[in-house]
This record gives structure tokens, sequence and C-alpha cells, in this order.
């Protein structure tokens, strides 16, 4: 069995969290994400955050704490083991977010109220209601 190792950023303005939606075409499409990505070999996962955020959103972010780890087994019933870490950050600066379209095609500032309504799966949704 394989591993595969992903990270998640919580970036959060005026009480609102970032969701990204993912586009037609790719896995799990439509649905709601918070920004993050796949470890690239010898990274280490906060510099791949800093990266994937960048990368899909534009944002330039600093890592400041691990909010949560979660694993589980692939959805798509291939023998693969998925870990994901979800990170707090901070952003350097609150500019605009410039979507990746070949992965997102639609982003919004989430209040946990407004997150209980999106199909988010577990490990996005203990994203807004943990402290």
């Amino acid at each position: 069995m394989s591993d595969k190792h992903l990270v998640y950023c919580r970036i959060e303005r005026d009480g609102a969290v970032l969701l990204v939606r993912r586009a037609p075409g790719v896995f799990l499409a439509g649905r709601w994400e918070l920004p993050g990505g796949g470890i690239e070999p010898g990274e280490r996962p906060e510099q791949a955050a800093v990266r994937e955020v960048a990368e899909e959103t534009g944002l330039s972010i600093e890592v400041i704490a691990e909010r949560s780890v979660y694993s589980w087994m692939d959805v798509a019933g291939r023998p693969l083991r998925i870990h994901a870490r979800i990170f707090d950050v901070t952003e350097y600066d609150c500019r605009a977010v410039t979507l990746n379209p070949d992965e997102h095609d639609d982003h919004a500032w989430v209040t946990p109220d407004q997150a209980e309504d999106l199909d988010l799966a577990e490990h996005f949704a203990d994203a807004f209601t943990r402290r």
C-alpha cells in the first residue's frame, strides 16, 4: 500500500475562511475545499502549504500552526492511504484571490454558519469548528 501526503490551509479574513471549488473535469469536481494539495518529494509540509496556496490562489502566506491531521483510505478504492495536514496560516497582504483555472473555478469567503450548508469533507468542516 502507498501513502499520499496532502496539506491544506485555513486562511481567515474578518471571520470568514477561504474555500475554493474544484473545477469541472478534475477529481471531485464541484466540491468545496480549503486551498492546498500534494507534498512534492523532499518538500517539508510547511513549504508545500506555502507553494500550493500561491499556485492555487495567488496569495502569499506563512504557516503559523498545525491545526489538525487526518488519514483515510482512498475514496476511489485504490490501495492508497491519504494523510492530510491542515495548517492555520497568516497572509502577508490581503490581495485578491487569483484562481488557477486548471484546478478551481470559484472561491468564497465563508463563515462557520455558511459552511454548514456546503458539502465539505469532514476534515474541511472541522477547520470551521475546531479552535
